[in-house]
Order: C-alpha cells, then structure tokens, then sequence
C-alpha cells in the first residue's frame, strides 16, 4: 500500500514519520482561495479532502492512499493567515495577547478508487498577556513566519499560552495525528501494527 501525504509542509512531514509508515510527500493541486462566507471549519476539512484527492487522482500505482490536511486559525471573526514578515507576526501577536483562538484542522484519507475517510479537529489556544519586547525577542528566536498565529507551539511558542484545549494536540501544528490513526485504520492500515523501525 503506498501512501502519500499531500503537502511540502517540513512540519506535516515531521509529524507523519512519528508513525513509522513509509511514506512519499507531494505537492497538492488545490485552489485555496476561501469562499463567499465560508465558515472556517468547513473551509478546513473541504481544503484537507480537495488536497487529499488532488494526490489520489495522479497517483500512478495502486493500491494507494492519499492524506491531505489542512488548518484555519481565528481570533474572533478574523482569519489568521501566514505572516511572512516579522511586522505581521508581531502585529498578529499583539492582536493575540490575552485573546482565545481557535484553529479547525481537517485531515483526509482518500483512497485512489475514491473513497474517503475525513475528520474536523478543533484546538483552543489561550495566549497570556504579551509584552512588546517579550513578541519581538520571541519572534527573534522562532521566527514563525511560516505559521498561522505566528507561533510554533512544538517549540518556544509553548511559553506564550496559558492553556490548550483539544483532543488532539498534534493538530495544532497542521496534521492531526490520534484523528490520522483512526481514518487510516479505517481504510485499512492498522497502527501500531504497520509501523516499521526508525532508520534513523
């Protein structure tokens, strides 16, 4: 059984090996414009089922099955997107500060005969009270450009919260892992029992 994991992500990836699966990461096809009053939850799993049948429908051998993720992050009605700069992550951070957000993960099994496996993740964050230097020394030493909320929660940015709430840590950081196990159990992959050895 070969499997995908349709994203370039570093930390998708990173979270995927914890499951000792071989596996093969592509780039997904999807157009990830949001729509005309589109709820951020429906926005994520609809993006993580678009990514996980946009690998399905190139793959060349079969059996195979193709994992698409993806994650929406608010604080209040505003969306949060990659800052890309460190004015746009300390501006993010600033809004945050003291605030409760909400991050919508969906993941997606989707074989290459068309079947599908999905699940919504939700994650609360609550950020304590930041102070201007201790946003700018943070931003410094993480650099979390490439992060919606502008932090890295798996590093430094543990020390912004005051709590996390899901049923899935690992969604925060994009790729939902305890939801994976379950969807690709369903589809046929039993874990633990498939895990192979770390080469490592």
């Amino acid at each position: 059984m070969e499997i995908v994991l349709a994203s370039t992500s570093p930390y998708r990836r990173n979270l995927m090996r914890r499951l000792g699966l071989p596996f093969q990461c592509v780039a997904p096809k999807v157009d990830e414009q949001v729509e005309a009053r589109e709820e951020p939850e429906r926005r994520a799993i609809r993006l993580a089922r678009l990514k996980a049948q946009s690998a399905a429908s190139t793959r060349l051998s079969s059996p195979s099955l193709c994992i698409g993720s993806d994650q929406v992050a608010c604080l209040g009605d505003r969306l949060l997107r990659k800052p890309g700069t460190d004015e746009r992550a300390a501006e993010q951070l600033a809004a945050a500060s003291g605030n409760l957000l909400k991050f919508w993960t969906g993941v997606c099994v989707a074989s290459d005969s068309g079947a599908l496996w999905s699940r919504l993740v939700a994650c609360e964050v609550q950020m304590r009270e930041l102070s201007s230097a201790e946003i700018e020394h943070y931003i410094a030493i993480d650099r979390p450009l490439d992060c919606a909320g502008s932090f890295k929660w798996e590093a430094l940015g543990i020390s912004l919260f005051e709590f996390v709430r899901s049923p899935d840590p690992t969604a925060l950081e994009g790729l939902p892992l305890i939801a994976l196990c379950d969807l690709l159990r369903q589809a046929g992959v039993s874990l633990p029992s498939a895990a192979q050895a770390s080469q490592d």
